[in-house]
């Protein structure tokens, strides 16, 4: 009968344990990855040295899905291409006039795919990294260019225009660089000594405003009882016409006849005991 195999000797343990380590090493060591690119994010595959002319900054191509690559000569660096927001602290700027405003800018972009090797070759930076250091710049030089154009009046009175010239200026900027604005907003605040006065001018005009309403409705008041007065005036004189119209038919109806009828009228049939005489109506009784 032959001896028992022992696997697990002293020997086999420790060539197990190098075999481990050398897959290890090996693994760790051995130049290519594998890597996933999502479908909200596109990335740029490099070289790290290129002899290459046609390769601008080593660029191969953009790639998305899953990349195998070697991580000795190559990389990938990846951009966003869904919209990034991103609002940024106050801006200080002078208006035409040496006022001092306050901005603060919000603005929500996009990168241009067709445009993020050319990014990537000239920056070589993550998009956190842009958005403060080339966009803020941007903002700023379409914020300091615009007002300089605006008095510090006719910039409050008119936001729209002022903010419309901005973000013009900021759109052609960005979007030469692959960047579009897709929304830019904007916060501003005028110098203190520039907000009381435009309030109290606000306040003018609504006391004005007031006082000619008040003026109109005086206007109107007065002439609705100018009116009254006229209609008033006519009734009266329309009743007058009328009662001088029926005592003239009234007089002109009274005659001889219509008198001894109403005498007749008003006779009790008693004969008086005096006469005035034969062609008069006149009769004078004794009796009580």
């Amino acid at each position: 009968m032959g001896r028992d195999f022992n696997f697990f000797t002293e020997k086999n343990v420790f060539k197990l344990w190098c075999a481990i380590i050398i897959i290890i090493f090996v693994a760790y060591i051995q130049p290519y990855r594998l890597t996933v690119i999502d479908s909200a994010e596109i990335g740029i595959k490099f070289h790290k040295w290129s002899t290459n002319e046609n390769q601008k900054g080593g660029v191969e191509g953009t790639c998305k899905g899953w990349i195998i690559f070697n991580r000795y000569t190559t990389d990938i660096f990846r951009y966003p291409t869904y919209i990034q927001r991103k609002s940024y602290d106050p801006f200080i700027v002078t208006a035409k006039d040496a006022s001092i405003f306050t901005m603060d800018p919000q603005i929500a972009y996009r990168i241009d795919e067709s445009k993020v090797c050319d990014i990537f070759v000239k920056y070589r930076k993550k998009i956190e990294d842009l958005e403060n250091g080339y966009i803020r710049t941007c903002i700023y030089e379409a914020y300091r260019t615009c007002a300089n154009k605006y008095a510090s009046e006719y910039l409050m009175s008119n936001r729209a225009e002022f903010e419309s010239d901005v973000r013009q200026r900021l759109e052609k900027s960005l979007l030469n660089e692959g960047f579009i604005v897709e929304e830019f907003t904007s916060a501003i605040t005028p110098p203190e000594s520039l907000a009381r006065m435009i309030n109290e001018k606000n306040a003018a005009v609504q006391a004005a405003l007031k006082a000619e309403n008040q003026v109109k409705e005086a206007e109107a008041n007065a002439k609705i009882k100018v009116a009254k007065a006229h209609g008033d005036a006519e009734a009266l004189k329309i009743a007058a016409d009328a009662e001088a119209y029926a005592n003239t038919k009234i007089a002109n109806s009274i005659n001889e006849t219509l008198i001894k009828k109403m005498w007749v009228e008003k006779w009790n049939g008693v004969m008086p005991k005096t006469t005035t005489g034969t062609n008069t109506m006149m009769m004078i009784g004794t009796d009580k």
